[in-house]
């Protein structure tokens, strides 16, 4: 994970963001330093993102006060993708509960690809985590309702909660992924057959597609970012939409797979639970501060947002968001005079 910070300050909080003003120019300066940077390829595996603009780029910062902040193609729709994984376990979670969650679908990593069938065979049939494949299958197949349209029912409204707007599918994309998912199909099959997955193997596959398939902007991820900041609450439209306690834990499991395999090098760079969809959406949740969302479609090899990463590495430094970082307490002033970000 190559990420440029070079001349950026590393500032440290146990506080809040600071100013608008400032935000508002470390959101330009995180867009107008990586808008040229070449690197990362279109994924083309799934047809219908094959077309989309490598050159198109946003970012945006949503505080738990509901302050938005952006800078370029931040309201430009493209499919959510895999960064659905998040948002739904969140709704799942608050209904099966914590238990449950952590038994059917698992809270670690696996070190392989997201969409490895070895994983699941080394780990007698279990999903092992939500955010690769078979844990995503496994968490559509909890998804409460007496058929399909309750169900889908669930998961849109759910994830149009989080947004703050009413969102659509991409039918294009949908279809499009549909005709090429053998392999989640494959997935599904076998956790049905370690005795996994409770409801129909092709249905909730049918499910998981469609929610990749929801068409948001990186302005609408970055306030579902700020929604799990915030303890559940969408700062924007101030709606409960999860608990503190679904927050917690769907953070956590972001924080050791959000970004798959490379989920360590992304907490020892970032130090903050993030998640990235194929289609170049990255979503990075700082508890109690800001949701951060970037797109750029060019991808590095292990299929997250090259202009996406080097941004967001960018921000959580000059924003004081790692939360392994900390200062000398000597050196921080008297107990009555907290530190603030720099």
């Amino acid at each position: 994970m190559d990420l440029d910070v070079t001349g950026v300050e590393q500032a440290v909080s146990t506080g809040s963001l600071p100013d608008g003003e400032r935000v508002e120019q470390l959101v330009a300066a995180a867009h107008e330093r990586n808008r040229l940077v070449a690197d990362g390829v279109v994924a083309d595996y799934i047809p219908a993102l094959a077309s989309a603009d490598p050159d198109a780029f946003g970012v945006c910062v949503v505080g738990t006060d509901g302050a938005v902040h952006a800078a370029g193609d931040v309201d430009v729709e493209f499919s959510i993708q895999s960064i659905s994984k998040a948002f739904v376990y969140a709704l799942v979670c608050e209904v099966v509960g914590h238990r449950v969650a952590r038994e059917r679908v698992g809270v670690n990593n696996t070190g392989l690809a997201f969409n490895s069938v070895v994983a699941i065979e080394l780990n007698d049939g279990h999903p092992m985590n939500p955010m690769v494949n078979a844990g995503a299958i496994a968490t559509t197949g909890l998804v409460p309702g007496a058929d399909d349209a309750e169900r889908w029912e669930f998961v849109g409204s759910g994830l149009a909660a989080f947004a703050g707007r009413e969102l659509r599918v991409d039918e294009e994309v949908y279809a499009s992924e549909a005709a090429t998912n053998q392999r989640n199909q494959a997935i599904a099959r076998l956790l049905a057959s370690y005795g996994r997955l409770d409801a129909d193997p092709r249905r909730s596959v049918d499910l998981y597609t469609r929610q990749c398939s929801v068409l948001v902007t990186a302005r609408d991820l970055a306030v579902m970012a700020a929604t799990l900041a915030d303890g559940g609450v969408n700062p924007v439209t101030g709606r409960r939409v999860v608990s503190a306690g679904v927050c917690r834990d769907t953070l956590a499991v972001l924080a050791s797979t959000g970004l798959y395999e490379r989920s360590g090098d992304w907490l020892f760079e970032i130090g903050l639970p993030g998640k990235s969809g194929v289609s170049g959406g990255l979503v990075t949740v700082a508890p109690g501060k800001a949701g951060i969302a970037t797109w750029s479609p060019p991808l590095d090899d292990a299929g997250n947002s090259v202009r996406g990463q080097r941004a967001t590495a960018y921000l959580s430094r000059a924003l004081g968001l790692n939360v392994f970082a900390s200062a000398d307490y000597r050196l921080s002033g008297p107990a009555d005079e907290p530190r603030r970000n720099t």
